[in-house]
């Protein structure tokens, strides 16, 4: 896979954690950050508000962005050639009018539908399918999609105004679902200079069933349906308003009680499901890859040895992790996989809660005395975990200092090579998909921010892991490429550099009365692209 640019990374997340991109407010914004409560109060059946659990803040180009809001948002505004169902990831076709015929071609052949249209009325051609591509594989740009597609397509050539051909490396099926990562963008909004930047301050010109009509980063982002849709899913609310919340009891607040303002709220804390089911709210969740990692500084002593880095996995009670900071809604990691993935097995190094192993594996290493600073970001249910990472480890003898704070300082920290040890943080990589090629490949890419992080690639375990990686993307047989992935999941489990403590469960309420439609992802951000007003 190709390399990640860290200068852009900052502006990526918004999600899972990366200095987010503050961005000045755009020509389609109003002047300033608009009171949440302005747009959406009263009784407009028209209109659907919602509540996110992330900022929106983050960068909005949608060949760059990993922020929870930013993508759910864009799924709503952009189109792919193919789309995914939010909820079984099946592909469909969107922008394109069929789905390819043989999956296992190296050129793929679509047709763009007739009639489809950018948000300012200028149609959808071939010219924006190739100019989408061009950007997304070019190595000096650079961007976040670009390492999902670069290491098995070529190129997309024109064949005429309406029809565009991909011509892949070698076969890879997988393809199909991942096209919706690449949303496709209009050639004459964003060749204009400095409209790259627009993009990631938040300008969106999509051909989707709803375009954006005002982005107020840290306080909401509104959309209207887009008359001109001509797509398989259009629009089924006139008017949406999305509220940025990343404050847990101010996120509840905006959905409970009889003047609730908002219909429909993500990332719902454990501790309130209760409390909203009885006031006549469904409560469901959805089960994941979101999960909770550890990543170590291996370039700083000890955590360059592998023992102790499994000494530290080995100490934690994940027992009482869920237990207490996620009231039963989790799964200790098995494997980097979560167990409902259907590439999952458990992992040949499984760090069941062992702290006599610890402690042996710390003693082997020749360790004593260690004390550690956990560097956290301050997600809410991740710092309701930290208490029980701390006193794991001082039970093995590890003194720890918890040091939770806001994602931008963490990652500005590790993007400015200032000293850490540990990194506690969340990620979900089925925001972009959910083939195991993809999800691992999102942490673990030679070059990538991730592995810079960790300052692990460079070794000659990584180059191995690498090599075996790439190996897996280019299997055609389904059952051998199964055991390569299960193979180099394993060298990711016993090295943990970068591994998952426990998998999660995201919560979605909503009111059953005022909302229908609606399906809980596993992923952060929500789907209302088939949702209805009662």
């Amino acid at each position: 896979m190709s390399r990640l640019s860290r200068r852009d990374f900052l502006r990526y997340s918004g999600a899972t954690g990366a200095a987010a991109f503050i961005a000045t407010t755009v020509a389609a914004c109003s002047g300033g950050p608009a009171s949440t409560g302005s747009v959406g109060a009263g009784s407009d059946t028209d209109l659907i508000t919602a509540v996110i659990g992330y900022g929106n803040d983050g960068s909005w180009d949608p060949t760059q962005t990993a922020s929870a809001f930013a993508m759910a948002a864009n799924n709503h505004i952009y189109e792919g050639l193919l789309e995914t169902d939010p909820i079984t990831r099946e592909p469909y076709p969107a922008l394109a009018t069929a789905l390819p015929s043989d999956v296992n071609a190296t050129r793929w052949t679509f047709t763009l539908r007739q009639g489809a249209t950018w948000h300012d009325g200028k149609p959808v051609t071939a010219d924006d399918v190739v100019f989408t591509f061009q950007r997304i594989l070019d190595p000096e740009a650079n961007v976040l999609t670009g390492s999902f597609f670069r290491p098995f397509l070529e190129e997309v050539k024109k064949v005429d105004d309406r029809t565009v051909e991909l011509v892949f490396r070698f076969p890879f099926p997988d393809a199909a679902p991942r096209l919706s990562i690449a949303k496709i963008m209009p050639k004459h909004v964003f060749s204009q200079p400095g409209a790259w930047d627009a993009a990631k301050g938040g300008k969106a010109v999509g051909s989707g069933p709803y375009r954006q009509t005002a982005h107020n980063p840290k306080s909401n982002t509104t959309f209207e349906a887009y008359a001109g849709y001509n797509g398989p899913r259009p629009a089924t609310a006139k008017k949406m308003n999305w509220l940025t919340i990343v404050d847990a009891s101010a996120r509840v607040a905006k959905i409970s009680g009889a003047s609730a303002e908002a219909q429909i709220a993500d990332n719902v804390p454990y501790a309130n499901i209760e409390q909203l089911r009885q006031q006549g709210l469904t409560v469901e969740g959805g089960k994941g890859m979101n999960h909770m990692f550890l990543m170590f500084n291996t370039a700083t002593k000890p955590f360059d040895d592998v023992r102790v880095r499994q000494a530290l996995h080995y100490a934690i009670d994940k027992r009482k992790m869920i237990e207490v900071a996620l009231k039963g809604h989790g799964s200790a990691s098995s494997s980097f996989l979560n167990e409902q993935h259907p590439d999952h097995r458990r992992a040949a190094t499984v760090y069941d809660h062992d702290p006599a192993k610890a402690k042996a594996l710390l003693a082997e290493a020749g360790v004593k005395d260690l004390s550690i600073n956990l560097m956290s970001v301050n997600v809410s249910w991740i710092v309701d975990c930290l208490p029980t990472i701390a006193a794991s480890w001082e039970a093995i003898g590890v003194k720890t200092t918890l040091e939770p704070q806001e994602t931008t300082a963490v990652f500005t920290k590790m993007d400015q090579s200032q000293d850490y040890q540990v990194v506690a943080a969340a990620s979900n990589p089925n925001q972009f998909g959910m083939d195991a090629d993809l999800i691992l490949h999102y942490n673990y890419v030679p070059g990538g921010v991730w592995m810079k992080y960790t300052k692990w690639a460079e070794s000659d375990d990584a180059k191995k892991l690498f090599a075996l990686m790439d190996q897996a993307t280019r299997e055609l047989d389904q059952d051998k490429r199964r055991e390569l992935i299960h193979s180099y999941l394993d060298v990711i489990a016993e090295q943990a550099v970068l591994y998952p403590v426990v998998h999660t469960e995201l919560m979605t309420a909503w009111d059953p009365k005022k909302l229908s439609g609606i399906r809980a992802q596993a992923y952060p951000g929500i789907s209302l692209l088939q949702a209805r007003r009662a």
